[in-house]
């Protein structure tokens, strides 16, 4: 299948790779066709899909069963009036129809766009005003239904809302019961355009109201590199991405660049994570390709992986937030296996990443994806020595890169404050090391300036989560009179510290970290919490603390001024 879009499809090197990475662009590319078409037309029996539930519940795909479902679908949606350029909101959960959804809508050369089921009312209006919503298509989950429902009254342009539920809701139309109708699909002369937009996320920001960031046809082929090559996925592998579909993961993960690889893409559907029940499926189900974010590693290394036959599993890789040390070298010892990490955002595919013909280094984002152009900038926009700490930012020539998205949908001035001077700015900071390792630093207005020092939140983290005690951490800066700002590390602890957080364990901590890295990162200020406040996404929410800690600040000072 990669032969039909890559000039060379096997690389020894990082040499070779940057060299010869070629993209063939088809005219009016669309992967649902010219992707799952042609295997089902090739090879129909292959897996392509592998569901379970947490009940036991087991739903196996071949290429062909996902030809004809999505074709199904497909003529389901257009006899809902849903066609070229339409918008339809998918809040499907980890739920297998979201699969068939996908595939329709491209069929179509509608618009999808991936939801997460957590969202509220609020949330639901501001989308479907935002973006002009035609349809959405919901998950059997009461809470989805209800919010979806308190959201039509201000939400004009939704012309159907559709839901797989077993049961009927007013309003709704029930997808069990109506696709199965469906007259025959009758593909569309001309689909879509390579600029034509595909595909839509509602971009969970640390600050701001969401972005919507969208991207066109090619998008998909530029996740040749994520699922082929960074992945290291074949025909022969079964790759399990934990990502909820709501959220851009799930198509690095779960979608684009696994089918290019012919791999079966395993999905297991479950309410609340649990680290013992993940490690059963992957035990079962021989899971030999195994893709996470940092979080889910942390809760796995503290399992006992004697207990599970995990000989199946030959390669992992995680990306979403910085991966810390620890995590790296616990992960290794427990599976023998090297965390490949990886860079990206919802705006890009990978755009840099650790690949097979490079030696991991701990924490290390890894080198540039060739198919970007990538720069390590100063504020001047003058490059970066190695050591030096700059933004991230891809060179944009006379012809977008493939992967790159289009821009912020209706918000041009938006899109100008990120693409500008023929760089687009990713707003992640990294220095880059001798070798050609990029190592994360932080977001743009996420560094700490104290004392004429400007840290880094993630190196501190990282010396934080190498102590025992800690399973997650987040690090901000706290306003001074003295230093201008202090370091402030915000701690979730595991079970068996909980009952010893007091001062001793507070100087344990800060003490540990003066031993980890430069004695003035250290936590000048530290706070136990049950949990740490997240995007949908699962991105810690740094501002929601800094926000908490500014309202508390302004509290006492009135409290000061009133005893006063």
């Amino acid at each position: 299948m990669v032969e039909r879009f890559l000039s060379q499809t096997s690389f020894s090197s990082e040499e070779d790779f940057k060299e010869h990475l070629q993209f063939i662009i088809p005219e009016n590319f669309n992967f649902a066709y010219d992707v799952m078409d042609v295997w089902a037309e090739e090879k129909p029996d292959k897996l392509a899909l592998l569901w379970t539930d947490e009940a036991g519940k087991e739903l196996r795909f071949s290429f062909k069963d996902l030809k004809e479902q999505s074709d199904q679908m497909a003529s389901y949606f257009q006899s809902l009036g849903v066609g070229h350029g339409d918008k339809v909101m998918l809040i499907l959960k980890r739920h297998f129809q979201w699969w068939l959804a996908m595939l329709a809508l491209h069929k179509l050369g509608a618009i999808a766009i991936p939801a997460t089921h957590m969202l509220t009312t609020h949330d639901i209006v501001y989308r479907n005003q935002r973006a002009g919503i035609k349809a959405i298509f919901c998950a059997d989950d009461q809470y989805v239904i209800d919010q979806v429902t308190a959201a039509m009254p201000e939400s004009p342009t939704v012309e159907a809302y559709i839901t797989v539920s077993e049961h009927e809701h007013k309003g709704f139309h029930n997808w069990n019961l109506e696709c199965k109708d469906a007259k025959p699909f009758v593909r569309p002369k001309i689909a879509n355009t390579n600029d034509d937009t595909m595909l839509m996320y509602f971009t969970s920001g640390t600050t701001g109201e969401p972005k919507i960031v969208a991207h066109d046809f090619l998008y998909a082929l530029g996740h040749i590199t994520t699922g082929v090559f960074w992945h290291n996925l074949d025909e022969t592998s079964i790759h399990l991405t934990v990502a909820d579909t709501g959220w851009g993961k799930a198509v690095w993960g779960k979608l684009y660049g696994q089918w290019f690889a012919g791999a079966a893409v395993f999905v297991f559907d479950y309410e609340k994570f649990d680290p013992k029940k993940l490690l059963c499926q992957l035990e079962k189900y021989h899971i030999t390709s195994f893709c996470a974010p940092p979080t889910i590693y942390r809760f796995l290394i503290r399992e006992d992986f004697s207990q599970y036959d995990l000989s199946s599993l030959r390669y992992c890789t995680t990306a979403g937030e910085a991966l810390n040390p620890s995590v790296f070298k616990d992960f290794y010892e427990k599976s023998g296996i090297k965390l490949m990490e990886g860079f990206g955002q919802t705006e890009t595919t990978m755009t840099l990443g650790t690949f097979p013909w490079n030696k991991p280094k701990p924490s290390s984002m890894g080198k540039p994806n060739p198919q970007y152009d990538v720069r390590l900038l100063k504020k001047d926009e003058t490059p970066c020595e190695d050591g030096e700490k700059g933004e991230i930012c891809i060179h944009v020539g006379d012809k977008k890169p493939i992967g790159l998205f289009k821009g912020y949908y209706h918000d041009k001035e938006l899109t100008k404050k990120v693409w500008y001077n023929g760089f687009y700015h990713t707003g992640d900071l990294a220095w880059r090391d001798e070798d050609g390792y990029y190592w994360f630093v932080g977001r743009t207005d996420d560094v700490i300036k104290s004392s004429g020092y400007r840290i880094g939140p993630f190196e501190v983290e990282s010396a934080l989560m190498t102590h025992p005690a800690v399973v997650e951490c987040a690090i901000t800066g706290v306003p001074d009179d003295i230093r201008g700002m202090v370091v402030k590390a915000t701690v979730v602890l595991a079970q068996e510290w909980k009952d010893k957080a007091n001062n001793d364990l507070i100087h344990e901590l800060q003490d540990h970290v003066k031993h980890q890295t430069a004695p003035y990162k250290y936590p000048r200020i530290i706070e136990f919490v049950d949990e740490l406040p997240k995007t949908i996404s699962g991105k810690i929410r740094r501002i929601e603390i800094r926000e908490k800690d500014a309202k508390n600040d302004e509290k006492e000072k009135k409290t000061d001024e009133g005893a006063q």
